[in-house]
């Protein structure tokens, strides 16, 4: 039926970790995206910065202008995730399902042989859930119309 390969996003946009804050909420903004890998040189996986990292180190408009911390001072390094639960694509579909929910997880990058291939995300999964509905009410018998 479904397999990671066949749901995850391999379009990848990512970002290097001497990235600004302003240029990662900028990719996240104009891709509409929460999460965007982290890689280095050599494209391996190495940190994820989701929406709610830029949020917490985007500085208050409140504060006094000359005290605020602007976007383009922060580096992705500073404010990325290192501790990124992951997944091989030639796990099951399913196992990724538990993983993301058992840890309650926006996004589950997938890594094969240390190279990151791809991303599923908690919306994948609702994609997949109404492919399934939609199958399931196209195999129910029609309702009767009660007189």
């Amino acid at each position: 039926m479904f397999s990671i390969e066949a749901i995850m996003s391999t379009d990848l946009i990512t970002v290097p970790p001497t990235a600004t804050l302003a240029e990662a909420r900028t990719l996240m903004h104009n891709n509409r995206i929460h999460h965007l890998p982290v890689v280095n040189d050599d494209e391996e996986l190495i940190g994820l910065v989701t929406l709610t990292n830029v949020l917490a180190a985007t500085d208050s408009v409140l504060r006094d202008a000359d005290n605020r911390i602007h976007a383009d001072e922060i580096l992705v390094r500073d404010i990325m995730v290192t501790e990124i639960a992951t997944i091989d694509e030639r796990a099951s579909l399913r196992q990724a399902a538990l993983f993301i929910e058992k840890h309650q997880i926006g996004c589950l990058p997938i890594v094969t042989d240390g190279m990151l291939r791809g991303i599923i995300t908690d919306t994948d999964f609702v994609g997949v859930a109404i492919n399934l509905l939609e199958l399931a009410e196209e195999t129910e018998p029609l309702e009767q119309e009660i007189a």
